[in-house]
């Protein structure tokens, strides 16, 4: 679960006339190398783990770092595409590993195979190739709030009860990656069948949210007791209000799982502190990454606070491999619609 605030450029913090023109290597003024970082708005936000692991790297590294809010997912990889021909970028932070066909098909990322890999979990490696290396992930879930629900549901077939008329708060799979990754955990499970799930789920629906944050919001309102989001999404609650009234539910069937990853630029001509970066991203940052995304950490080692035992993990996660969702996300899309507007 990110946390949404007002997006920021981060400047980097020892020099502020640090600008990056190319992708040539550039030093500052007295001397240090630059590293220009690509990532998703909410991770550079002041809330986000930008602000908390930069500096470090920095001050480990004496290697600045220029790290640029750079739109979500697909507009990433896009930006990298756009400047293809005038590479400004060395790292790129918040690829999915939904989008891993599309990464793969550009060639604008170089293949590491970084040390820190042998404390992830095998499954966590979604790129073989080792073009996206995993940073963090999440499980998607049901949250419910237990004030108003005792007995809460535990499969996706559960949800369509009639107990739940109206209970229920959705996000669109247009606007929303979380609405999106609901739409293919149903996929995940149901496979071909998987719009009888959405027709039959219309009436336990209170609304589709455009986007988490308005979703989510209108849940923790007390507007419906149920909402989709992650079984990480109680950490927050408990870390930073000292509250347990909102749980995750981990399904029988699995929930379906969502891994970020990075990677380095094919044409960065400062592959050196490229490196050290993703080892630092990979070790020394993931515990800041996790309380900032309020995600799980990929590296085993890495030491949280207590309160992501309220975090259960599913014992199945659910995946679905990145060339059939690129076939077929448009598809799935008009199918959804086409449902959802009946």
């Amino acid at each position: 679960m990110k946390r949404h605030s007002l997006v920021l450029v981060l400047a980097v913090f020892v020099c502020s006339s640090l600008l990056y023109a190319g992708g040539l290597y550039e030093t500052t003024e007295n001397g240090k190398q630059t590293l220009t970082v690509y990532a998703y708005d909410s991770f550079v936000s002041e809330w986000g783990p930008g602000p908390l692991i930069i500096p470090k790297f920095e001050e480990k590294t004496g290697i600045s770092v220029n790290l640029i809010s750079a739109g979500n997912g697909g507009e990433l990889l896009n930006r990298l595409e756009f400047e293809r021909h005038n590479p400004k970028a060395d790292v790129i932070i918040g690829i999915s590993h939904e989008l891993l066909h599309e990464t793969l098909a550009s060639q604008l990322l170089e293949p590491y195979q970084a040390s820190a890999l042998s404390h992830i979990p095998a499954w966590l490696h979604f790129d073989p190739t080792y073009h996206l290396l995993p940073f963090n992930y999440g499980n998607y879930a049901f949250v419910y709030d237990s004030h108003a629900i005792q007995n809460p549901p535990t499969s996706l077939d559960d949800l369509l009860d009639s107990q739940w008329r109206r209970s229920i708060i959705l996000m669109d799979p247009r606007t929303s990656s979380v609405g999106m990754g609901l739409l293919e955990w149903t996929i995940a499970y149901y496979g071909d069948s998987y719009l009888n799930w959405w027709e039959s789920i219309k009436p336990n629906v209170l609304t589709i949210a455009d986007g988490w944050s308005s979703g989510y919001g209108l849940f923790t309102q007390g507007e419906a007791p149920l909402v989709i989001s992650y079984t990480t999404s109680p950490v927050y609650h408990v870390l930073y209000e000292d509250s347990t009234r909102y749980a995750a539910q981990v399904f029988e069937e699995g929930n379906l799982a969502v891994i970020e990853g990075a990677g380095i630029v094919a044409s960065s001509q400062n592959k050196e502190a490229a490196r050290l970066f993703m080892e630092f991203l990979l070790t020394e940052a993931q515990t800041d990454i996790a309380l900032a995304n309020i995600m799980y950490p990929v590296n085993t080692s890495t030491i949280l606070p207590d309160a992501f035992t309220y975090a259960p993990k599913p014992e199945k996660s659910l995946m679905l491999p990145s060339e059939l969702i690129a076939e077929n996300r448009e598809q799935w899309l008009r199918e959804w619609v086409e449902v959802m507007s009946q």
